[in-house]
């Protein structure tokens, strides 16, 4: 029987000992090389473009020798204003994509000795960048649509006399969401949240390519997807499989999301769940990506992603 991928020495080849003997100074070169990739590293001002720029070394900056814009390397991106070393940053976005079915920040905030708030914030805005992903995806080929419901728990009464069925509309808290994944044979995931399985039909008109050919269950809201699409139905109270057809990578990602709700983060905020739905998404697609070229490829999204609306001075509202 083949070995897992997470199993081999082929998954690992970045460690948090590596990260910490490095240093400060070559911590801080990887983040300049991830900002700067055309110009090796070398600041482009981010105000004009120039490529001339005076080295403030006492505070690792930058004065552009055109506009005399004092900038950093983080000046402008999603860490703007970071108040981490670049040993740390660095090291939290390791220990991030270490994480198969995820890490909480409670977890991060123990292992980087910074507060949960700290880490809470950090990693929402690596999740922010992931997003950029998904932005303009248009999934071709074979893809696989299914959808699965997520919050809004319910607690059982305690008598079984006084127990409704929960799987009912009525007896529910009102705060449960779908979410809806796209995906694609090839490996290309597209996650999005919505209120009913059947309100994901104007999302999959926009990111289903006009060619592909679209798998789904039995659910009366894909009905709609066969007056645009080749649309193949699997009716899972019968099989799992039906001459080829079926939503198996979908209900992978699904697994992957579950463990995460229950095992890891235990409750998922209904503002945030679109957060943690891509992801999800985005490490099913990197699963047989090595930790280090996970952590490099979320650092480059990271550096080239504008500075957060939403989690920029989040605490302080």
């Amino acid at each position: 029987m083949a070995q897992h991928f997470l199993l081999s020495a082929k998954a690992r080849t970045l460690s948090l000992a590596k990260v910490f003997k490095m240093g400060e100074d070559a911590a801080y070169g990887v983040f300049c090389d991830m900002r700067w990739p055309e110009t090796d590293g070398e600041p482009i001002c981010p105000r004009c473009g120039c490529t001339e720029s005076y080295h403030i070394s006492t505070r690792r900056k930058f004065k552009c020798v055109a506009c005399h814009h004092q900038f950093s390397v983080t000046s402008g991106t999603i860490f703007a204003s970071r108040k981490l070393s670049y040993t740390d940053l660095l090291a939290a976005i390791v220990l991030f994509v270490n994480g198969a079915k995820g890490i909480s920040a409670l977890q991060a905030s123990r292992d980087l000795d910074v507060q949960y708030k700290t880490a809470f914030v950090l990693f929402h805005k690596l999740r922010e960048a992931m997003q950029r992903e998904f932005a303009e995806a248009k999934l071709e080929g074979v893809v696989e649509i299914d959808g699965g419901y997520f919050g809004g728990y319910v607690k059982p009464e305690n008598r079984k006399a006084d127990r409704k069925d929960r799987r009912l509309s009525l007896n529910r808290s009102g705060k449960r969401q779908c979410v809806v994944i796209m995906r694609e044979r090839k490996g290309r995931s597209l996650p999005f949240v919505v209120r009913n399985e059947g309100d994901a039909v104007p999302f999959v008109r926009d990111h289903a390519a006009n060619l592909a050919t679209i798998y789904a269950d039995e659910g009366s809201g894909w009905d709609a997807l066969h007056a645009g699409w080749d649309t193949r139905r699997v009716n899972h109270s019968v099989a799992f499989m039906d001459e080829g057809v079926c939503t198996n990578q979908a209900e992978s990602y699904f697994s992957r999301l579950r463990r995460m709700e229950t095992g890891t983060h235990h409750h998922i905020a209904g503002p945030y769940l679109y957060a943690y739905a891509g992801e999800a998404a985005w490490r099913e697609d990197n699963r047989r990506v090595d930790n280090g070229g996970q952590a490099m490829k979320l650092t480059f999204g990271a550096m080239a992603s504008r500075q957060s609306r939403t989690w920029a001075g989040y605490w302080q509202r």
